[in-house]
């Protein structure tokens, strides 16, 4: 199974965490009991969205399978039941495409509060950065989602809207 674009924005919210926790710029990652889990969780030092839970035969163990938000790796891995781990925190933004420039595709965003962001690159996935780049030549406005988590961020998805006349 591979994650996609849409999986990520239907689960990735702060909801996922108290907002004090969110809100600490050090917190990376809370500590969740192994039997709450569903939707994120860390694996081999990544953050990964959970796209299967077995509980094993002895009932004493949970295996999960899981993908790495930012590079699509799948990972599998067995936690006892009783015990905890780590989940991270993702959070989901929305930020508007000004500009694309450079030969490493940089880009420059613009969130909500008129904020500049221009540290981040164009998206490697093909799909996704052929949909940028087309509605940004075409002049449409183009709004992208930028992911968040274990101090890593991306663009991930991205709404395509036609400007306003």
């Amino acid at each position: 199974m591979v994650l996609t674009s849409k999986d990520l924005l239907a689960y990735a919210s702060v909801k996922n965490c108290s907002r004090d926790i969110c809100l600490m710029p050090e917190t990376r990652t809370v500590e969740q009991k192994v039997r709450d889990l569903r939707s994120f969780i860390c694996i081999k030092d990544s953050p990964c969205k959970i796209v299967e839970i077995r509980t094993l035969p002895d009932r004493a163990k949970r295996q999960f399978v899981a993908i790495d938000i930012f590079t699509g790796t799948m990972f599998k891995a067995t936690f006892p039941v009783s015990g905890t781990c780590l989940v991270p925190i993702v959070t989901l933004t929305e930020y508007q495409l000004v500009d694309i420039y450079g030969k490493d595709s940089n880009v420059i965003l613009l969130d909500e509060k008129d904020n500049m962001k221009e540290d981040l690159k164009l998206p490697t996935d093909q799909d996704l950065l052929s949909q940028i780049k087309s509605g940004f030549a075409e002049g449409k406005d183009v709004f992208v989602y930028v992911a968040s988590a274990m101090g890593k961020e991306q663009i991930v998805a991205s709404k395509i809207l036609n400007p306003k006349l």
